[in-house]
């Protein structure tokens, strides 16, 4: 399974092989990841159960790495009731008119649900930086505000798990032009891609620098190899299982004395 970062040095994600598969086979672990989703769905009642603590998964990564497909495996057997999911496009002119962090806050989930993030408030750090959005004094300052709000949603009983999808640029490359020869992936499809995929070494240099900058104990990331699919979901539902059973969830106490009730 993979390991929280622990960061001892800056991130160089060349050191990190994005297909690695740790000698798994292909349909062996996807029997395993099926059991582990099974188990997320198990885990995810008692989760809304206890309605204590929430689950905020967020997943990062360059555009094909998988965020979507990773998303619907690892939900395969929840209940849609106890999901919270958010999409991170270009901020509205609203949004554009708070602090960088207030259109993320208030799609934290609530307790007792899990909700997943696909792209976050990483971007602030990550496409504002490559695309020169904001000058380098404001986003250089937002490193140590992401800490500060990771650290205070885990105060509150939001347990936060940051996967970075890790895919090589060869793979990108067959992934998106499978967009364009597949008819039901075409609309996946936009040359928006191919301008990001231009600044591939300028995003692996802003990933490097959040993975290393808001790596913490509490909400530290995870860097998943994600050139294989079934491994990157297996990793990944593996990883929230551990998560889960360790929020030490405990069914409610029934509201009434059970013992006297009497259904004729």
């Amino acid at each position: 399974m993979s390991q929280p970062l622990k960061i001892t040095a800056p991130i160089r994600l060349k050191d990190f092989n994005p297909d690695f598969h740790d000698g798994l086979e292909k349909e062996e672990t996807r029997e395993k990841t099926l059991k582990l989703t099974q188990r997320i769905g198990e885990l995810q009642e008692l989760l809304h159960a206890d309605a204590d603590q929430s689950l905020l998964i967020i997943l990062q990564g360059m555009d094909t790495s998988g965020k979507d497909g990773a998303a619907k495996r690892l939900l395969e057997f929840v209940n849609p009731a106890g999901i919270e999911t958010a999409n991170f496009k270009s901020p509205s002119s609203e949004e554009l008119a708070h602090d960088f962090l207030w259109r993320v806050h208030k799609l934290v989930p609530r307790n007792g649900n899990i909700g997943i993030f696909n792209r976050s408030h990483y971007e602030d750090v990550l496409i504002v930086r490559v695309l020169r959005l904001q000058p380098a004094p404001v986003w250089r300052k937002r490193y140590e505000q992401i800490n500060a709000f990771e650290k205070y949603l885990v105060a509150n009983n939001v347990v936060v798990l940051k996967f970075f999808l890790h895919i090589c640029r060869q793979e990108q490359g067959e992934r998106l032009k499978a967009r364009i020869q597949d008819p039901h992936k075409n609309w996946k499809f936009e040359l928006a891609d191919l301008k990001m995929r231009a600044q591939w070494g300028r995003f692996q240099k802003a990933y490097e620098d959040a993975l290393s900058l808001c790596s913490s104990h509490d909400a530290p990331w995870y860097i998943i190899p994600a050139d294989r699919k079934w491994y990157r979901d297996y990793v990944i539902a593996k990883t929230v299982v551990k998560t889960l059973e360790d929020m030490n969830l405990k069914w409610p106490k029934p509201k009434e004395d059970l013992s006297k009730i009497r259904i004729v």
